[in-house]
């Protein structure tokens, strides 16, 4: 049985999602149940003047990047039109990162005319209609690698990916980066750390992590089978979703010491009855470490 052909095509991309994939431990085992058509850091059947003609086969296209309608030429031919072609020849197509996906960094140069292939920003754009039905999203900044290997085996043993309404598999995105966060019971008693890389306390309060607003699996697969932003005390930047790069990364917005957004899921209502509660009460374990931590 031949092996399903893959394409590896970029736009406006920092090459920040191929080097998260080269990352993968099992890297050539994955690799090794695909025909790699193109990939633009490594050696292929095809070069890029190939891919360019528009006439090389494709099964399975990973755009890597943000599309720019005019203006993005590779030996004289528009990337754009070049993405368009293999989109409609593939059988599934996978955004690669928030910028292929949403638009990302780089549409805050150019907002009128860089996007996601399929969304910009939270709305969705015109190609939507034609490839929504083939598209599985992978935003993230970089995607993870093993979200990629997740979504490349399912396709090549033909499991079902089940999507959310951004196209994002469920399996991968259903839940918040909060979950499963190391410093989850600071938050639930309202203890926040006092700056960045630090052990103990929550970073949510006072330093602006949008992990409770961020759907992601990043606590629940940890990055090189070991960490993540929260792990280390750095706030989450929310770079899996549409909105990704807010302002103002590590300030969290509030009124009379309540934040303006509560978490995911929750009303404000009870939001605001649960940290009332929880600030009644004084915990001696956290208080005891957090004195400790400060000498």
């Amino acid at each position: 049985m031949p092996k399903p052909k893959l394409l590896w095509l970029q736009s406006i991309t920092c090459n920040g999602d191929a080097h998260s994939f080269f990352n993968h431990p099992d890297l050539f085992a994955i690799l090794s149940h695909f025909e790699l058509i193109h990939h633009p850091l490594l050696t292929t059947t095809y070069t890029l003047d190939d891919i360019l003609t528009g006439d090389v086969p494709c099964d399975i296209l990973i755009l890597d990047g943000a599309l720019k309608k005019t203006g993005l030429e590779k030996s004289g031919t528009e990337v754009y039109d070049v993405v368009l072609v293999y989109a409609q020849k593939a059988a599934h197509i996978v955004t690669l990162g928030t910028c292929a996906s949403y638009g990302g960094v780089f549409k805050q140069a150019d907002p009128d005319n860089i996007s996601g292939l399929c969304f910009d920003g939270e709305e969705k754009t015109e190609r939507y209609a034609s490839y929504h039905n083939k598209v599985i999203s992978l935003p993230g900044c970089p995607a993870h690698p093993k979200w990629l290997s997740y979504v490349l085996m399912s396709l090549v043993k033909n499991i079902s990916i089940p999507l959310d309404e951004m196209l994002r598999p469920q399996e991968l995105y259903v839940t918040t980066v909060h979950a499963g966060c190391i410093r989850n019971e600071y938050f639930e008693w309202k203890i926040d750390t006092k700056g960045h890389g630090l052990k103990e306390g929550c970073l949510f309060y006072e330093n602006g992590c949008q992990a409770p607003y961020t759907h992601g699996s990043c606590n629940k697969i940890p990055w090189n089978e070991v960490s993540s932003k929260t792990t280390v005390g750095t706030p989450c930047f929310g770079c899996t979703e549409p909105t990704f790069p807010k302002k103002a990364l590590f300030k969290t917005k509030t009124n009379m010491g309540i934040p303006g957004d509560v978490p995911l899921g929750v009303s404000k209502r009870a939001y605001l009855t649960l940290t009332g509660i929880a600030k009644s009460f004084k915990i001696k374990k956290f208080e005891k470490r957090m004195i400790d931590y400060d000498r």
